[in-house]
């Protein structure tokens, strides 16, 4: 019979470089479990409205201070490769649906650290994973069970919601303002594609008419230091940092008509050298003459069209100005392209590319007023009272840039959140009461696996409970008589609808915990609600993460280098 290990008189066969290092089995389990355990540690006090502050500096020497948890994870240098895995987590979570990165850390790491007692007794990781799979099935039901639909124009329960949301940020007493300002810039960005409807029996789907939301490219967010955050708006139109081409020109128009170029108003200039060779004396006239009539002829052609302000992104001669100047038109030049899309978006025009090509229809007239104004040292335009705008700027004010940074992080936040709920109109309950809910939900279920699973299923049950405990720590209540109280009203309401329909009907039992005093509350009368797709999009996340980390019983250092 052959023997597995090397033949008597060898020595040990080396197959790895002698550089590399190697951890395996469950010693390279334990130590992923250990990493993320000290990844959930360092953002663990950022949860909740209590939530403390941190202040990182880069190497550069700036500083960041935040309680954003993907924002602080990601000026966080960590070297192990668990700990970074983690850390994309809350990348993930960010661009996804944009709230709740600090809960997916900290549920993640939960997860593995419910998973340490069976990776040490020898629980092989596909059964804990299978375990885990299970449970996350059943907690998205009972997800859905609890799960409320809002309708997205009720003003009231959709501040609420937000509330929740930034209520934990460091903008929170500015909380009224940022609300109002994160709604009016969803709604106004937001519009309907309509697809085609299926139609059910008559009954078109509400979801045929999906939601276009784009944040990112027509919600521009401009900070302006100075003045005071009460200050900050959200424009009915846009609003850019350039001044007129020409002194004379106009700086007040009432229902402008505008024209949106991207074609530069000079003339022509070659790509590269040109070399013109004259003889006669006559013909440099003739060349600048041409020039000057090409200049004129563009001119001429958008004057045409009686245009209030002309905007192009390309540059615009003197000889251009003059013309402008003398017909009455405001020019601003070298705009931004992005900038030039949201003033298409807001005023109804469309950007043309060539002069000859303009037509009637190309013209935006939605903008009611245009009006430059100063701020601090600069020149801003603005266009404003939109009718139907698509498109807005954001104005922030307030003392210094890393109070503006902070709380641009924190309306993105919000804007996200709101946009979350446009898209898919559901809400479940804040302050841990989903996560007790379906800690107790997983409790009764497990109760009716059979065989080794049932340790891990109800492993998922224990680590949900994290996050109310996380509030109650971050409150400074005693964390086990608050935990214990709230898994007693669930368990309560279980019962309670087990005695009334013989089990058949799921509790809705809202209770959860008032994260600034502490108490145990009831979510529905509190008024603390978040988007459906944030809860989901955490548990998902960090169950199939924690699978993920779980399966990995082999860490190499020191692979090839690239290009060997």
């Amino acid at each position: 019979m052959a023997s597995a290990g090397p033949s008597p008189g060898m020595g040990p066969i080396m197959v790895l470089n002698s550089k590399t290092q190697r951890t395996h089995g469950r010693q390279a389990q334990i130590g992923n479990i250990a990493a993320a355990r000290a990844v959930a540690d360092i953002i663990r006090s950022t949860l909740g409205p209590r939530s403390m502050l941190k202040m990182l500096l880069d190497p550069m020497g700036g500083i960041v201070i935040t309680n954003d948890g993907n924002c602080i994870l990601r000026e966080v240098d960590v070297s192990h490769p668990t700990a970074k895995s983690m850390i994309e987590l809350s990348r993930a979570q960010d661009e996804e649906v944009g709230d709740g990165t600090t809960s997916v850390i900290i549920l993640a790491g939960e997860m593995l650290i419910n998973a340490e007692p069976f990776v040490r007794a020898n629980v092989h990781p596909t059964v804990i994973v299978r375990g885990y799979n299970y449970a996350l099935q059943e907690a998205l039901s009972i997800c859905e069970k609890l799960a409320l639909t809002v309708d997205v124009h009720d003003a009231d329960r959709m501040k609420a919601l937000v509330q929740s949301c930034i209520g934990t940020k460091f903008s929170s007493r500015w909380n009224d303002i940022m609300i109002d300002m994160a709604l009016k810039a969803v709604l106004t960005v937001a519009r309907e594609t309509p697809t085609i409807s299926s139609t059910h029996g008559g009954v078109s789907d509400v979801y045929s008419q999906k939601m276009e939301v784009d944040i990112k490219r027509y919600a521009k967010v401009e900070k302006i230091p100075g003045g005071e955050i009460a200050d900050c708006a959200v424009l009915s139109g846009v609003m850019f940092n350039k001044d007129v081409t020409h002194s004379k020109m106009r700086r007040r128009i009432e229902n402008p008509r505008i024209l949106l170029l991207d074609s530069p108003l000079e003339y022509k200039k070659g790509e590269s050298q040109t070399n013109v060779e004259i003889t006669d004396e006559e013909d440099w006239n003739t060349l600048l003459k041409m020039e000057e009539e090409y200049v004129e002829n563009m001119c001429m052609e958008i004057i045409a069209f009686k245009p209030d302000i002309v905007i192009t992104e390309k540059g615009v001669s003197d000889l251009a100005q003059h013309y402008f100047a003398k017909a009455n038109i405001t020019a601003f030049r070298r705009l931004r392209k992005t900038d030039n899309n949201r003033v298409a978006r807001a005023t109804g025009a469309t950007i043309v590319s060539r002069t000859d090509e303009i037509r009637e229809s190309d013209i935006g007239t939605g903008c009611g007023l245009f009006e430059m104004r100063k701020i601090g040292e600069e020149y801003f335009a603005f266009f404003e009272q939109c009718k139907d705008p698509k498109a807005c700027t954001i104005i922030l004010r307030g003392g210094s840039k890393d109070v503006l940074n902070e709380i641009e992080r924190n309306l993105t936040d919000a804007m996200l959140v709101v946009r979350n709920v446009v898209f898919d109109p559901r809400l479940l309950p804040g302050g841990g009461a989903t996560e007790m809910a379906v800690s107790v939900g997983l409790r009764k279920a497990g109760l009716k696996l059979e065989g080794v699973q049932q340790g891990p299923f109800l492993a998922v049950g224990e680590a949900m409970e994290v996050i109310p405990r996380t509030l109650a720590q971050n409150c400074g209540v005693s964390v086990i008589r608050t935990v214990t109280q709230l898994r007693a009203k669930h368990a309560a309401a279980y019962e309670e609808a087990e005695k009334e329909n013989g089990g058949g009907v799921f509790p809705k039992c809202n209770w959860g915990l008032d994260g600034t005093t502490g108490k145990l509350v009831d979510m529905e009368e509190f008024g603390i609600w978040e988007p459906f797709s944030v809860k989901i999009q955490t548990i998902k996340t960090a169950v199939e993460s924690a699978c993920m980390i779980l399966r990995i019983d082999d860490i190499v250092f020191g692979s090839k280098k690239k290009g060997h």
